[in-house]
């Protein structure tokens, strides 16, 4: 998942406002939480190796049980407010805010030097590219000649194994099977690619009623625009008054909404912070559960016949459809149904696991990576705080004028002499599992990720927060809209007895 890349020099400029497109800091005054030597990698590999610290040995010889028995799940505690599909709609959101392909773990970084290849805002455009004209093959031909429709595939024979014998969809694919998006990522993870496929199918379901509520006499141009920024808009509120308060929790939204940032200011567009980006935002790795059940196939009484799987699993064998959650693969069962990850009210819903400093097993051992780069997710995240010179979790919580963590609370990283001086990220996540008991972002990590978060609406000149702050939306019920209004609009929710 990466973020950051340097292309300059030995030291990292820390001037106090940033150009449009890049990454920056929130604290450039701040000095990097440690030197960049031998024995601090070492002891960071230590931290985040498999089998270390936070590795919670979970069993995974049985992906069912581990998604229906609490107790083989004890060392991923389940977490009560949020449901499991949050953990994937925060890597959509990521994926919509920064992209850059040539991240690095082996030097120093330097943020001002980072191309981010996103617009650095939640405008959606990893849906849209650059629009019909710029990336025609995201678009459907046959509507419109190709201006104004996203384009979705059917899984061939992925009737016979859904629960009601109706036809899922996929992301667009060539005849390689690369998926046709507008950001690659968004196909790492089948939970991800149906998320994505779910927005392309809202956005057709959006435009289809714009046509409906228009008439004739418009043109095409300007009902995919209208069509688009009524999505956009609806994204962008969900994100606010769903996905924000229960990462960081209401009180910390209301105070920031009402006052204002404290800390993520910019001259003229908003960047993507550090501390954000390589740090406070990648909580959403300790979130992840090391199985799902990703659908109910063809018998709901018989969980041996629903699609239960490993996140990830590199000893599952077949190349086309391996039993595991990877993505950029079509096969039948290879669809998600959204009861699992999100709450229709049904009793079917899993919750996600708490935000703490322990990582599914699985994501030890991560498929991919180049090639003498380590496969921990966990060391990945704590050498790029290393490398992108990113501050402690004490002294930022210092600057924030917010109350540190007691010694106590980091005593075990003593042996590591990490427990005064401590990554930021994974300071974010014992802040959390300290603070909020894992249920949410803590005082530092609720502060960054709400911040920059909203930063990037407001600073958004076409947001609906810019352009007509008293909007509500006109999907979903009571003047709201949350995820499983999404999905519902979408057409994506099987109906299951």
């Amino acid at each position: 998942m990466p973020h950051g890349h340097a292309n300059l020099g030995e030291t990292t400029p820390r001037s106090v406002f940033y150009a449009q497109g890049r990454f920056g800091r929130l604290f450039p005054t701040l000095p990097p939480f440690a030197a960049d030597t031998p024995l601090i990698r070492d002891a960071l590999a230590e931290l985040g190796a498999a089998g270390g610290p936070m590795d919670p040995g979970d069993d995974l010889s049985d992906p069912i049980t581990l998604v229906t028995d609490p107790a083989k799940s004890a060392a991923n505690p389940n977490n009560p407010a949020i449901t499991a599909g949050f953990t994937f709609l925060g890597q959509f959101l990521d994926h919509d805010m920064t992209f850059d392909p040539t991240s690095s773990l082996a030097r120093r970084q330097d943020p001002e030097a980072i191309r981010n290849f996103r617009i650095p805002a939640l405008d959606l455009d990893s849906l849209y590219g650059g629009g019909p004209a710029a990336s025609p093959q995201l678009y459907d031909r046959t509507v419109d000649g190709g201006q104004t429709t996203l384009l979705t595939e059917e899984i061939p024979g992925s009737g016979a194994v859904s629960i009601d014998g109706s036809a899922r969809m996929d992301l667009p694919r060539n005849s390689q099977l690369v998926a046709l998006v507008g950001d690659p990522r968004n196909d790492e993870n089948l939970v991800v690619s149906q998320l994505q496929l779910a927005f392309l199918r809202f956005h057709n379901r959006v435009l289809a009623d714009v046509k409906a509520d228009l008439g004739p006499g418009y043109t095409r141009q300007e009902l995919f625009a209208e069509a688009q920024r009524v999505v956009r808009w609806h994204y962008q509120w969900l994100i606010l008054h769903e996905f924000l308060p229960l990462t960081v929790a209401q009180a910390t939204v209301d105070d920031l909404l009402a006052n204002g940032p404290k800390h993520f200011k910019w001259r003229n567009d908003p960047f993507i912070p550090v501390e954000f980006s390589v740090a406070a935002y990648r909580f959403g790795h300790s979130q992840v559960r090391p199985s799902y059940r990703a659908n109910f196939a063809t018998s709901a009484g018989d969980p041996h016949q629903q699609f239960f799987a490993l996140f990830l699993d590199p000893a599952a064998a077949d190349p086309d459809d391996p039993a595991d959650l990877r993505g950029g693969r079509r096969a039948p069962r290879r669809f998600i149904d959204w009861q699992t990850f999100f709450d229709f009210g049904d009793g079917r819903v899993r919750p996600n696991k708490l935000i703490d400093t322990k990582l599914s097993t699985v994501l030890f051992h991560l498929l991919g990576q180049p090639e003498g780069e380590p496969t921990s997710l966990a060391t990945r995240n704590l050498l790029r705080n290393l490398t992108m010179e990113v501050p402690s979790g004490q002294r930022v919580a210092r600057a924030m004028q917010l109350p540190e963590l007691a010694a106590a609370d980091l005593a075990d990283l003593a042996p590591l002499s990490l427990d005064r001086r401590t990554p930021l990220w994974f300071y974010v996540l014992r802040e959390a599992e300290v603070t909020a008991g894992g249920e949410h972002l803590g005082p530092v990590g609720g502060r960054i990720v709400a911040e920059v978060i909203t930063g990037l609406v407001r600073g958004d000149r076409q947001s609906y927060l810019r352009q007509d702050p008293d909007w509500t939306p006109t999907y979903g019920t009571g003047g709201d809209f949350t995820m499983v209004d999404l999905l519902r609009a979408a057409g994506v929710v099987a109906t299951i007895a």
